[in-house]
C-alpha cells in the first residue's frame, strides 16, 4: 500500500464574464469540480479491487487480466526495491507498447521510483544525454537486439549501473513466441553472453518474489512520478517534471470531460506509444483508471493497425492527425468496419479540418481535437464530444483549467478576445517545473500561467484556436505569417495527403515559406496548379517561394510530421553552398 497525503485543486468560481467558456460549457461537466490527488500506482489497485478480472491488455493475440498485471507490478516493485530503487531514483523506460511497460511503469512508482521514458528510436548518443541529464541509472528493456544493443552500449560507456532485461517472446501466446525463436531469432539478444552480464538483471530475477514491497510515503504536490523529456519552445531537451498530483488530477480532468459518453466496458486502441505523454494519459492511465481493455500495438504500422482494428473492435481511438490521414487513403479502407468506434481524440498537431471531416463520414464516430504539453501532462484543453465541437479549435479549458492569450511581447498582459497572443495555462496539471533548469522554469511561467509557445485567440464562447508555433512562425520583411495557415489551404487540395510547411532563408525578405508535399496515390500536381489553388485562398506574402514534392514525409515517433528534419536539411544544403 503507497501512503500519501491528499490533496484537492480547484479554483473559486469566477463567473462567465471573466471566464467566456463558461457560457458554453458541455451539460453535465463542472468547469469547478473538486479533485483530490492520489499516487498514480494507487490508481490501478483502486481498478484491481473493482475489476480483477477484467482483460487489462490485449498483445499480439495474448490476453492478460487486471488481476494477474497487478500481481507482477507488486512483484516488480518489491523486486525493484531489493536492487535500490527507492524513493526518488530514477529508472529509465526503453520499450515499446507491450504488457512489460505497464508493468514497470506502476511498478516503479509503486516502488518509490520515478519513472524516465526514453524514446526507443532514440540512438545511444541521444539515450546517453537523457540518463545522464536525469540521473537515471537502470534501464529496463527488452531482448530485443534493437533495443538491449542500445542497452548494452549504455552499460560500456558507464551511463548505467544496471539494465533489466524482459523476455519479448514470454509476453506472447506460447506458440506465437516458439515460432517466433524459431523464425526470428536473429531479432533476439542473448543478455547472458554480454560481457557485461554481471551488470544484467533478468526480469524473471525481479519478478521472483511475494509481491510485498514496502509502503511508500508519496508528498503528492512535490514527488515526482515521471520525467517527461519535451523540446518545448526552445528545442534543448529538457525534463518536464510531472508529479503524482499533476499526473492522477489529469486522469480525472479527462474522465469528467467524456464520462458521460463512455461505459465501463471499452477497449483503447494504443497505437501511439507509451512512452509519448499524449498516450501516457490517455491511453495508459486514463484507461487503467477506468478499466478498460488496453489493445497495445508495439509499431505502428497502416496494415497491420487495420487487421487489429478489425480483430479487436476498439471503441477508443486516441491518435494523431497522420494516422487518421494514413487510414482514409488506405485502399482497404473502404473495406473497413469503423463502427465500433465510440471516441476518436486528435492531439499532438493541428488537425485539418478536411481530415476530419472525411474520418467522421467514414467511421461515423466524432473525432475531436484536444491540445496539450508535456508540461501540461499533457491533455489542457478538449472539445466537446457532442454536437457542440468546433472545426479548427482546441475546444474549452477542461475542469479546473485557465486559459489565458498573452501578448507575445509583454506576456503580463492579457489580449482580448479574438485577438492572436501566446496560449498560457494554469491548473492542477501543470507541472512545478523543468528538472534542474531554474532558469528554463522561470522563462517558461508568467505568475502561475505556463507559456505554451502556441500562438493563438479565443473567441466570444472560449473556444480556443491555435494558429501556429512561435518557434514555427516566419518573418517575412517584417510579417509575421503563420505555416499552419498555409498547410491548412494546400491541404484542401485533392491531390495532397500531406503537407509541411517551414519558413527558409530569403535574400529579399529574409524569410519565406517552403512547402513539401506527399501527394495521394494515384493523383498528380505540379508547381503551378498548387499555387494557382492557393492564390485565393491566402496573401501573396504567404505564398510559398519553394514547394517540393516527396515520396514521405519526415515524422516523429508519434506519427506527427516534423519540421525538424526539414530544416537541418535545409541548412546543411545552405553550408555546403557556401
Amino acid at each position: 500500500m503507497t501512503k500519501s497525503r491528499k490533496t484537492t485543486a480547484t479554483k473559486p468560481h469566477p463567473g462567465k464574464q471573466k471566464y467566456p467558456w463558461l457560457q458554453g460549457y458541455p451539460d453535465g461537466v463542472q468547469w469547478d469540480a473538486q479533485f483530490v490527488a492520489e499516487p498514480l500506482s494507487a490508481v490501478l489497485d483502486r481498478t484491481i479491487e473493482r475489476c480483477s478480472d477484467k482483460t487489462c491488455t490485449y498483445f499480439i493475440g495474448k490476453t492478460t487480466t487486471y488481476s494477474e498485471i497487478g500481481k507482477l507490478v507488486d512483484r516488480c516493485a518489491q523486486g525493484l526495491q531489493a536492487i535500490g530503487v527507492q524513493k526518488g531514483r530514477k529508472v529509465g523506460l526503453l520499450l515499446p507498447n507491450c504488457p512489460a511497460y505497464v508493468v514497470f511503469f506502476f511498478g516503479i512508482l509503486k516502488a518509490g521510483g520515478t519513472v524516465v521514458n526514453c524514446n526507443p528510436l532514440y540512438t545511444v548518443e541521444e539515450l546517453d544525454h537523457q540518463l545522464r541529464d536525469s540521473e537515471a541509472d537502470i534501464l529496463v528493456t527488452l531482448d530485443l537486439a534493437v533495443l538491449f544493443d542500445k542497452a548494452e552500449g549504455l552499460l560500456e560507456r558507464g551511463t548505467l549501473e544496471n539494465a533489466i532485461v524482459c523476455s519479448f517472446t514470454d509476453m506472447l501466446t506460447s506458440l506465437k513466441g516458439l515460432l517466433f525463436r524459431i523464425l526470428k531469432s536473429k531479432n533476439l539478444a542473448r543478455p547472458h553472453n554480454s560481457e557485461l552480464r554481471s551488470r544484467i538483471i533478468s526480469e524473471r530475477n525481479i519478478l521472483d518474489n511475494e509481491g510485498r514491497p514496502d509502503p511508500v510515503e508519496i508528498d503528492l504536490e512535490k514527488d515526482i512520478a515521471v520525467l517527461q523529456y519535451t523540446g518545448g519552445t526552445t528545442g534543448i531537451p529538457k525534463a518536464a517534471m510531472l508529479t503524482h498530483s499533476n499526473l492522477s488530477i489529469n486522469i480525472q480532468q479527462v474522465n469528467a470531460w467524456c464520462a458521460d459518453l463512455l461505459s465501463d466496458d471499452e477497449r483503447i486502441l494504443a497505437i501511439l506509444p507509451l512512452f509519448h505523454v499524449f498516450a501516457m494519459t490517455s491511453v495508459l492511465n486514463f484507461g487503467v483508471a477506468r478499466g478498460y481493455e488496453l489493445v497495445l500495438m508495439p509499431r505502428f504500422d497502416i496494415d497491420d493497425a487495420l487487421k487489429l482494428i478489425s480483430k479487436t473492435r476498439p471503441t477508443i481511438f486516441p491518435g494523431v492527425p497522420t494516422i487518421y490521414n494514413a487510414i482514409l487513403h488506405h485502399p482497404k479502407t473502404k473495406s473497413l468496419d469503423l463502427s465500433s468506434l465510440k471516441f476518436c481524440i486528435s492531439g499532438g498537431a493541428a488537425l485539418p479540418v478536411e481530415v476530419k471531416r472525411a474520418f467522421e463520414a467514414v467511421s461515423g464516430c466524432a473525432l475531436v481535437e484536444g491540445y496539450g504539453l508535456s508540461e501540461t501532462s499533457p491533455v489542457a484543453t478538449c472539445n466537446p464530444p457532442h454536437d457542440s465541437a468546433v472545426e479548427g479549435s482546441i475546444g474549452l479549458p477542461l475542469p479546473a483549467t485557465r486559459i489565458s492569450i498573452r501578448s507575445i511581447d509583454d506576456p503580463t498582459k492579457e489580449k482580448a478576445l479574438g485577438e492572436n497572443g501566446e496560449i498560457c495555462i494554469a491548473g492542477p496539471q501543470v507541472m512545478p517545473g523543468y528538472w534542474q533548469k531554474p532558469d528554463e522554469t522561470k522563462d517558461a511561467f508568467t505568475g502561475e500561467f505556463f507559456r505554451s509557445g502556441d500562438v493563438g485567440y479565443m473567441d466570444e464562447n472560449g473556444f480556443i484556436f491555435i494558429v501556429d508555433r512561435l518557434k514555427d512562425m516566419i518573418n517575412a520583411a517584417g510579417f509575421k505569417i503563420y505555416p499552419r495557415q498555409i498547410e491548412e489551404a494546400i491541404i484542401q487540395h485533392e491531390a495532397v495527403e500531406e503537407v509541411t510547411v517551414i519558413g527558409v532563408e530569403d535574400e529579399y525578405r529574409g524569410e519565406a515559406p517552403a512547402a513539401y508535399i506527399k501527394l495521394r496515390k494515384g493523383h498528380t500536381a505540379t508547381r503551378d496548379e498548387i499555387l494557382a489553388f492557393l492564390k485565393p485562398k491566402i496573401s501573396k506574402i504567404e505564398m510559398p517561394r519553394d514547394i517540393e514534392f516527396r515520396d514521405e514525409l519526415p515524422k516523429t515517433m508519434i506519427g506527427k510530421l516534423s519540421k525538424k528534419e526539414l530544416r537541418e536539411e535545409r541548412a546543411a544544403s545552405a553550408s555546403a553552398d557556401e
